[in-house]
């Protein structure tokens, strides 16, 4: 484990408000059961800190660059194209064969898009990118959509791994819904998909309570897993636990949290996570942003270097 600590750097940043306030209230809702702030502790001498950009509060970004699709071209969607009331209907566009997808998507992916069946019969909004037997599950943040893990999946689609991205039900092109209890069960969808795709071995991450549904999901299915990348996630996440699950997730892990998000109340959720994790390859990386999930390495003045360490802590999983 790498014992190097970094200064960090602080700079004020302003950003606009954008069209997903309701991030907020999901965010709060994941962390209801913690009790009071965690108190700002100094970095232990064997984990990284990643100085990025501070800001005052945490929102959401979506902003994607339009980069070339992957050449391979994976198996068709499972079944056709089935009509459902979207979450979010204004951002909802039909792909050319006719499958919803979020707007956020560049038009040159949207052909990826496909419609996933959960095992309680909500339709979820998805894109399948890449092909072979190495497969990776991005799971976005509640609040967020389908675009948050999309520039890593798309790199990582060309570098030959077969991603799968799923929006979560209530969330963007994904059917509309009261029922949030189950989300598990949406991780849970898109690991079956990236099995019927050919995947042989799995990589999980995950952004805030994509990462808990990926962690709890991933030790139910049967495929080996390679690897754990969890960005601000919760132990808890409304009723699901991920403790139990973590404790037999044995693969190498990396942890990311920001110290100021949420006033340390996710740093303290992240923590557990990581104290009770199973495997004897992980690594809590402290970074000094502010912000929160995906936003960490897209928003920062140092997000470049987190991305990259992201990217290369996926690679290195499956060699």
């Amino acid at each position: 484990m790498n014992k190097m600590r970094l200064l960090s750097f602080f700079r004020r940043s302003r950003r606009s408000v954008g069209l997903r306030m309701l991030a907020v209230p999901f965010l709060l809702a994941a962390f209801v059961s913690s009790t009071g702030c965690a108190s700002q502790s100094d970095v232990e001498p064997d984990k990284q800190v990643i100085p990025t950009t501070p800001v005052s509060s945490v929102r959401p970004t979506d902003a994607v660059k339009e980069e070339t699709p992957p050449t391979d071209v994976p198996k068709a969607p499972e079944f056709p194209p089935v009509q459902y009331e979207s979450a979010w209907p204004d951002r909802t566009v039909l792909s050319d064969k006719g499958y919803p997808v979020n707007s956020c998507v560049p038009e040159e992916l949207r052909s990826h898009a496909t419609t996933l069946k959960t095992s309680d019969d909500i339709y979820l909004s998805a894109l399948v990118l890449g092909s072979g037997s190495d497969g990776i599950l991005l799971d976005h943040e509640q609040g967020y959509s389908i675009c948050s893990f999309l520039d890593i999946g798309t790199e990582l689609a060309e570098q030959g791994y077969l991603v799968v991205l799923p929006e979560y039900r209530a969330h963007g092109a994904s059917q509309k819904t009261e029922n949030m209890k189950s989300i598990d069960l949406d991780a849970e969808a898109a690991l079956n998909e990236l099995a019927r795709q050919g995947a042989k071995r799995v990589f999980l991450a995950g952004a805030s309570c994509g990462g808990t549904t990926a962690i709890i999901s991933g030790v139910r299915q049967p495929l080996p897993i390679q690897g754990l990348l969890i960005l601000s996630s919760p132990a808890q996440c409304g009723q699901l636990d991920a403790i139990p699950s973590i404790k037999e997730l044995k693969a190498p892990s990396l942890f990311v949290v920001s110290p100021g998000d949420m006033n340390g109340a996710v740093e303290k959720q992240v923590r557990q996570l990581y104290e009770a994790s199973g495997s004897d390859q992980k690594e809590l990386l402290i970074d000094e942003s502010g912000f929160h999930g995906t936003d960490m390495y897209k928003s920062g003045e140092y997000g470049d270097k987190l991305r990259t360490r992201i990217v290369n802590f996926i690679n290195a999983a499956f060699h």
